[in-house]
């Protein structure tokens, strides 16, 4: 079975997707949002440097909910639960990296409405939400019995992330840092990691209701750190770690956490990456205890600056690779402990060799 999906936006997880939506066998592209008037009435393939595929982006979004399609990838920069709602009521799945991964409460029900409405499913994954602070934890968590601590947790240079705007006006890096803590990032992280705490406490069953803190620091620079978003100056926002906790009883039980630094060099506090260095981790303490490093998700030293970032490709498959399950879902808002377990698919070329002979077996 095909699905046909469109690709809702074109920054830099948009244009991720819409590549791994076009080599998704079980995939069509069915049409394109874009934000920007000038990449109006353009054919989707431009945007990511490939020959035309025949599908026009549009910035009309009356012209989007009237395509017939099963599944929207939804990835703005910042989420609009209208929007959410009215692809939904247009009996469009949707799948979304900028939100709704574990949604309680108040907040919840008029997209949980608005999916009944349109016998539909809206689903939240991405990496950081999603794989590293939720499923991947939790998968390991089976490996284990009586489990007291579990910790998701990125490492990263933030010198390699491909989106120079979000880093200096929404991260807030290069501020200083009284502007930086009272900037939109923490606020932005919190519903998402918020969530994948939630749902870690739940699906384990820590009986106690857990309290959720937030906990934010700041390294700033001690010398001139030349950066894509133009040199930091001495005193200036140069690092920066968000972490979620649940406690029980006194007991953190659930650490959930992003380590970003500008660098390694002229920071106060001289935080570092450590000998691992770019990475992430997954802890879960029980009997026995798991711990895994995951590589392969952050930019190398010495790759071209355009070279997509892994990162940004990962979260973009977690959702492309979602979408498959979420049709095949009953209506509502479904998380990632109520799918199947989620896979990739074998490239292209792989399986067009395999459709024209195979192995013979």
């Amino acid at each position: 079975m095909s699905y046909r999906v469109v690709q809702w936006a074109t920054g830099s997880v948009g244009k991720a997707a819409l590549e791994c939506i076009l080599d998704h066998p079980d995939l069509e592209l069915a049409g394109c949002w874009v934000h920007s008037p000038d990449k109006h009435g353009r054919d989707a393939g431009e945007f990511i440097g490939r020959a035309p595929v025949g599908v026009t982006a549009t910035n009309d979004i009356d012209e989007i909910l009237a395509i017939p399609a099963d599944a929207v990838v939804y990835a703005p920069l910042l989420p609009r639960p209208d929007e959410v709602a009215a692809l939904l009521r247009s009996g469009k799945n949707v799948v979304t990296p900028v939100g709704w991964f574990y949604p309680t409460g108040d907040r919840a029900a008029p997209l949980q409405q608005a999916c009944y409405d349109g016998g539909t499913t809206l689903h939240g994954t991405g990496i950081d939400p999603g794989g590293v602070t939720e499923v991947f934890p939790l998968i390991l968590s089976a490996m284990s019995s009586a489990v007291t601590f579990v910790r998701g947790e990125e490492f990263s240079d933030i010198r390699s992330y491909g989106a120079p705007d979000v880093v200096r006006h929404i991260m807030r890096f290069g501020a200083d840092p009284a502007e930086a803590a009272a900037g939109p990032m923490q606020k932005l992280l919190d519903g998402g990691f918020r969530q994948s705490v939630r749902m870690i406490v739940d699906t384990l069953g820590f009986t106690v209701p857990p309290e959720i803190r937030t906990v934010h620091e700041m390294a700033v620079a001690t010398a001139p750190i030349d950066s894509p978003i133009g040199t930091i100056e001495p005193g200036q926002v140069a690092g920066q770690r968000f972490h979620w906790e649940a406690v029980v009883g006194g007991e953190t039980v659930v650490r959930i956490g992003v380590n970003w630094l500008m660098g390694q060099q002229h920071l106060d506090p001289p935080w570092d990456l450590g000998a691992a260095g770019e990475r992430f981790e997954i802890e879960v303490e029980g009997d026995p205890g798991t711990f895994v490093t995951i590589k392969g998700w952050q930019a190398e030293p010495g790759d071209p600056v355009d070279r997509k970032n892994p990162g940004i490709a990962a979260t973009a498959a977690h959702c492309v690779n979602s979408i498959p399950y979420v049709c095949a879902a009953g209506p509502g808002i479904r998380t990632s402990v109520e799918l199947p377990m989620v896979a990739g698919r074998a490239h292209p070329r792989l399986l067009r060799a395999a459709a024209s002979g195979g192995s013979g077996e």
